[in-house]
């Protein structure tokens, strides 16, 4: 029973954190999660959104409108565990990141095969200042509400400040390939 309840718990603070950028806007989240945002050129502003898959603060579409990029931001310090354990052994919101990623990979796909893997800590270090990084390709759940059928999805850490999930949504690879390639660290830890 235990197992079940702690994934609910990890889809719960993937989902909860910033629901509301009335409250706090990307600026601050970035400036709270010691992250650095460029926006690739020419992209086009989207507004934040909410869905049941994935909550998340920022936006953007490419000049040709085949590539969406979703980010969203989750301070440590905001992350709360519901998890009931007779011994008290509440997982610390610092050492779940994996198991998240996992989870919101599974719910962005509908639970199907969902390749991924995991950066060596020296190139999440130096592609983007994180203690931790990790990628996976999907097949777009419907519940994500987009018109896109792919997705590539980016997953950032670092030790006690926070984690960052970014989105990359699209019909075909082969063509945004490049874009992707472009914006892979349009979101990075400051130095």
């Amino acid at each position: 029973m235990r197992p079940i309840k702690f994934v609910l718990c990890l889809i719960f603070i993937v989902q909860a954190g910033i629901a509301s950028s009335s409250i706090n806007d990307f600026s601050n989240l970035l400036a709270e999660s010691e992250l650095v945002f460029s926006k690739p050129e020419n992209y086009e502003e989207l507004p934040p959104g909410a869905n049941d898959v994935l909550n998340y603060e920022k936006a953007i579409r490419s000049p040709d409108q085949q590539l969406e990029i979703r980010f969203a931001i989750r301070p440590i310090n905001r992350m709360t565990i519901d998890y009931e354990d007779p011994h008290g052994a509440v997982p610390d919101p610092n050492h779940i990141f994996p198991l998240v990623f996992e989870s919101l990979i599974s719910r962005l796909s509908q639970g199907r095969y969902s390749p991924s893997r995991e950066y060596s800590s020296e190139d999440a270090k130096k592609y983007f200042n994180a203690d931790w990084a990790a990628v996976a390709v999907f097949d777009a759940s419907p519940e994500f509400k987009t018109n896109f059928k792919q997705g590539f999805a980016l997953a950032l850490h670092k030790s006690r400040v926070s984690d960052a999930y970014i989105v990359f949504l699209y019909n075909n690879y082969s063509e945004v390939k490049p874009l992707i390639d472009q914006a892979m660290t349009s979101l990075t830890y400051r130095e």
